[in-house]
């Protein structure tokens, strides 16, 4: 297996800058630290061939456009789809706004129903909110259990459920941000299939923790963002399967995405370009292509194990802290990512804030899931989100500032 954890920090220009003070980067599911080879190959297109795609004829530009669609090819294979069908964003939330419009507008009528869970990121539940309004289409959500952090679903009764209450699309987030939980998603779109019920993945907190196979896993539609998997911000990905995307009209109009224009009249491009109006982000998408084959490089059952044994260390030295407690799964297996907490009588923020004087960089807040954390009885967490860059030295020093921090309380 490849060495992970300090070893692979070399790859990563900041730990070099940031070399003298502490810095223990604990915040990858905000946002992944980039390494140099990502870097480059943006910077390689800004400096050697920045011409814009799918437009000249020139050398520059048709090579500018053979490294866009390489992109798209490239990350096309990491999930297993095609690269007709991957739709390069801004990032998952447009992703999934573009589906809420565009599928979700036409598939739903009238009292049917939309299926999300109580776990879900808002991205993936305000855009249905606008739709339902729009549509008079129903929400409907799988609960979670808040001891153990799972979906509460009856596999045997859930067919029935499906028709019972019109369901047409069912949405859920593949791994939640906050209490890390996987969900059975290839189990759910099994049941969702047999009932003619569509489903669509959001994969922007599991992309970069394991492989995924959008096949698989029986996805129709998978969205995520590519800053999250070592790549740039501002790049985005929906893949859909390409008999769906070819049914869906634009998201948003303009140039490039489209087959003939008059002047009361237009037709449109065959998918994936109708749906990306306008001038694109050409080093975005560069960024992401190369993110995603430094990932295929390492490995990702490799990634998966080295998170794995960092959140087995990171859950039992956690949960020896005074007063903690800590949220989802305790089964590693059932867990990705990010292990969330709260201590009794320290609010979260006082929690980031102290833990920042000693350079360990943790998130807090309701991490965009706010009906997660009213069910939950709180309005805020911390959160811990570890990496490739991480090891045991980083859940340590988080470790001994919250063991310093407990005791500065009083408690």
């Amino acid at each position: 297996m490849p060495l992970l954890g300090s070893h692979k920090r070399k790859d990563f220009p900041i730990f070099a800058r940031r070399q003298g003070a502490p810095f223990v980067y604990l915040d990858s599911g905000a946002t992944s630290l980039k390494p140099k080879r990502v870097l480059d190959a943006m910077n390689e297109y800004h400096e050697s061939y920045s011409a814009n795609v799918s437009r000249g004829v020139y050398e520059m530009a048709e090579q500018a456009t053979n490294a866009y669609e390489d992109a798209r090819a490239t990350t096309s294979h990491f999930i297993g789809g095609k690269p007709e069908e991957v739709v390069f964003v801004r990032n998952a939330t447009e992703a999934m706004n573009l589906l809420v419009t565009s599928f979700g507008g036409l598939i739903l009528r009238e009292g049917d129903g939309v299926l999300l869970s109580e776990m879900e990121h808002h991205a993936n539940l305000i855009p249905w909110q606008q739709l339902s309004k729009q549509k008079k289409c129903i929400l409907h959500f799988l609960p979670f259990n808040i001891e153990s952090g799972e979906l509460e679903w009856d596999e045997e009764m859930f067919s029935s459920f499906l028709k019972e209450r019109k369901i047409k699309i069912i949405s859920l987030i593949h791994s939640s941000n906050v209490l890390g939980t996987i969900n059975p998603i290839k189990e759910i779109a099994e049941r969702a299939h047999d009932a003619g019920v569509y489903m669509i993945v959001d994969a922007a907190q599991s992309i970069t923790h394991m492989p995924i196979d959008v096949k698989d896993i029986g996805a129709d539609f998978l969205v995520f963002s590519g800053h999250k998997l070592f790549g740039p911000t501002g790049i985005g990905v929906l893949w859909g399967r390409y008999e769906l995307l070819d049914r869906m009209q634009p998201y948003q109009s303009g140039g490039e995405m489209i087959q003939d224009v008059n002047l009361k009249t237009s037709t449109f491009a065959d998918p994936p370009h109708r749906f990306e109006a306008g001038t694109p982000h050409i080093a975005g998408a560069i960024g992401l292509g190369e993110a995603t084959r430094y990932m295929q490089d390492i490995g990702m059952s490799a990634i998966r194990a080295h998170e794995k044994e960092l959140l087995a260390y990171a859950w039992e030295k956690l949960s020896h802290i005074k007063g903690i407690h800590l949220f989802g799964p305790n089964d590693i297996e059932k867990r990705s990512g990010v292990i969330s907490f709260v201590i009794n009588g320290i609010h979260p923020h006082d929690v980031g804030s102290f833990v920042a004087q000693d350079g360990i960089m943790i998130r807090v807040g309701d991490h965009c899931a706010k009906p997660l954390h009213k069910k939950l009885g709180i309005t805020a967490s911390s959160r811990v989100s570890v990496s490739i860059y991480n090891d045991h030295d980083d859940i340590d020093a988080l470790f001994l500032s919250l063991e310093k921090m407990v005791k500065a309380f009083g408690l």
